[in-house]
């Protein structure tokens, strides 16, 4: 790999930041040399001439440097100022003898005369008049006079007044730019805050390839194309066609979109450099300008290659004139707008971004000639979820009676790296067992700890709060298994976990449903409500347990109304959007504050429904959901088949 810098100024020439530095540290030496003066003329007092020859005749004067432009005199001990001597003698030469206060005020001004540091200073200077008498004056008066051996050395002068303050100051300042430019990620110092960051692979430093990226087929057939057209360009520049200069990897955290722009480097067997966002976006405005100019020359050296920028909406975010706009940003944005647009894509230049916020980026970055292709790598489906897990249960040791559909089947809407850290979990839950290989319960209690948490054996509950706990879930499950579109129940808990349950009940369908009915929904709601419609029954009271069931049953009423045209009242229009659906999935509404209030009505009515359903559903099985109950009170814990078992008995 070729390390020289496309930047690098030519030699012979000096770079411009040391010129600018340099002017820099002149000015500060030249303001120093200003401020010292300042100072000097602050801590020492002047005075006139004539006073200067009236302490000399005075015998005041002990001695006297004769500078090239002024004169340096040095007091004798116990010498008073004039202006406190004056006051003294006109008080005491007074025809009437001076009051208390004259002489407290008198004894004032001599202590802040003695402790004041320009007053009790035994030095002050005077300017130089040519006077022929003034050696002769103070040799009569024995002052002591010289003057200063000059250094005529002019060479040695300016090196020690200008030279070295200004190679110090110099110094100084490259010493805090190197240490600002490490700080922000700065390769080679202030000199480098231009120069790309990007960190460049080869195939064998990646090391992935499209083997190790599952649950993905539809996207990796997308890409399979641009591998291709570097592997073979012939083939396509016989036809006329044109590579896609840019391919947008849009979906949800944790999908594999980073590993996906590795698998294709790795497949194509070319240079990779890979980078995020936030790498251009610096606090001086131009930087990332820079280093997008500076990223596309490496590439141009290395094609064919890749070019990956994950978190793209970090400097792609849409250009507008609203709070938040960032001039920085906006040039950025504009140099790799104008990069796309001139780089020659017969070379093999192909750009990856990624992003799970697809909305707010620039329409200019979107359209044909940019990023001509948009590759969704949305969450697993059911055989996508059994693919991932086979990939990563191909690293640890596993048991012959492993069925990894099972664990597919209980993970709906759990992205690739949800799966991977549960097969980790799995292992590690193996070794604390003292087990040699992982068995399907340590893949079960591993799903169960990345989707709710682990247990809190620490946290106990009173006897009450666990009756109330164990009716509110028996509620769920006895529910879910006598409504029409029933799933299931695996497991019901009253053991605490991390993520704030207190207990659950965990029912996983038989096959991945796609679409949903409305009386499907209209179940779920039911059971949703049925763990409060359960202590009503058996407590007449409500407790805070059900804060999460109600907020699930309130988004899937108000889905009903507002989107899924499953309303009697407002049909089949649509009242809410989803913004930013990969990350928060906030619902807007599109209707007015009037229609709005109508939706909440219509929602309060569905729930009201569902829930005097469970009650009605649950106060049918009452016996059933006692002793149910009891037997989990009994056991903290009971699987699907005991529950099924107690469910089964006739009475």
């Amino acid at each position: 790999m070729n390390d020289k810098r496309p930047d690098s100024p030519p030699s012979g020439r000096i770079p411009g930041g040391i010129i600018g530095v340099l002017i820099v540290a002149l000015l500060l030496t030249f303001f120093m040399n200003l401020m010292m003066q300042a100072i000097f003329s602050d801590t020492i007092s002047r005075i006139p001439y004539s006073e200067f020859l009236d302490l000399v005749q005075a015998g005041y004067v002990e001695r006297v440097e004769v500078q090239p432009d002024r004169l340096l005199i040095s007091m004798q001990e116990g010498y008073i100022p004039f202006s406190l001597r004056e006051q003294e003698e006109a008080y005491e030469t007074a025809a009437e003898p001076i009051g208390i206060l004259d002489r407290v005020l008198l004894e004032q001004q001599r202590r802040r005369t003695q402790t004041s540091p320009q007053e009790t200073s035994r030095q002050y200077y005077t300017g130089l008049v040519e006077n022929p008498e003034l050696v002769a004056l103070l040799q009569y008066h024995q002052v002591e006079f010289f003057a200063p051996v000059q250094n005529n050395n002019v060479i040695l002068n300016i090196f020690l007044q200008w030279v070295l303050p200004l190679l110090f100051i110099y110094g100084m300042f490259l010493l805090v730019l190197r240490s600002l430019a490490s700080r922000m990620g700065g390769r080679g110092g202030f000199m480098s805050f231009g120069q790309s960051n990007a960190k460049m692979y080869m195939e064998k430093k990646t090391g992935v390839t499209f083997e190790d990226v599952a649950g993905q087929e539809e996207a990796k057939e997308s890409l399979t194309e641009i591998v291709d057209f570097l592997h073979n360009p012939e083939k396509y520049a016989e036809i006329g066609a044109i590579l896609p200069k840019g391919a947008l990897l849009v979906g949800p955290p944790g999908t594999g979109k980073t590993l996906l722009a590795k698998a294709v480097a790795g497949e194509a067997n070319v240079v990779f450099f890979s980078l995020a966002g936030s790498d251009f976006v610096e606090m001086f405005v131009g930087v990332g300008a820079s280093r997008v100019r500076d990223l596309f020359k490496q590439a141009n050296q290395h094609a064919p290659c890749i070019i990956f920028i994950d978190e793209i909406d970090a400097i792609g975010r849409s250009r507008d004139s609203q709070v938040g706009s960032n001039d920085e940003r906006e040039q950025t944005l504009n140099q790799l707008l104008s990069e796309m647009d001139g780089f020659d894509s017969s070379k093999g230049v192909v750009i990856l971004g990624a992003t799970n916020r697809p909305e707010i980026l620039d329409k200019a970055l979107l359209r044909p000639g940019r990023f001509d292709r948009r590759v969704y790598v949305e969450l697993p489906d059911l055989k996508g979820r059994e693919d991932v897990l086979r990939v990563h249960a191909k690293k640890i040791k596993t048991s012959k009676g492993v069925d990894l559909r099972k664990v597919a089947l209980a993970t709906a809407g759990v992205s690739g790296a949800d799966l991977a850290n549960m097969i980790n979990e799995s292992a590690l839950r193996a070794v604390r067992m003292n087990r040699r290989e992982v068995i399907q319960e340590d893949i079960m209690e591993a799903v169960e700890i990345v989707l709710i948490g682990a247990e809190k054996k620490n946290k106990i509950m009173s006897e009450k709060e666990k009756r109330i706990v164990a009716y509110h879930e028996v509620g769920h499950a006895l529910a879910m298994s006598k409504v029409e579109n029933k799933v299931p129940v695996q497991k019901i808990t009253i053991v605490p976990h991390t993520k704030g349950a207190l207990g659950f009940a965990w029912y996983v369908e038989e096959e991945e449903r796609h679409l949903h009915t409305k009386s499907e929904l209209l179940d779920r709601i039911t059971v949703s409500l049925a763990g409060r419609a359960a202590e009503t029954i058996i407590f007449d009271a409500e407790s805070t347990g059900a804060a999460d069931d109600i907020q699930k049953a309130t988004g899937m009423a108000r889905s009903m109304v507002s989107m899924y045209g499953m309303s009697e009242k407002f049909g089949m229009m649509s009242l809410e959007n989803i913004e930013n659906k990969y990350l928060t999935g906030r619902r807007v509404l599109t209707c007015s504050d009037q229609t709005g209030a109508e939706v909440d009505k219509e929602v309060m009515a569905i729930l009201q429904t569902c829930y005097q359903r469970s009650l009605d559903l649950l106060q049918e099985h009452r016996k059933k959901m006692d002793d149910i109950a009891e037997f989990l009170l009994d056991r903290e814990t009971i699987t699907g088949e005991e529950f099924r078992e107690i469910l089964d008995r006739d009475y």
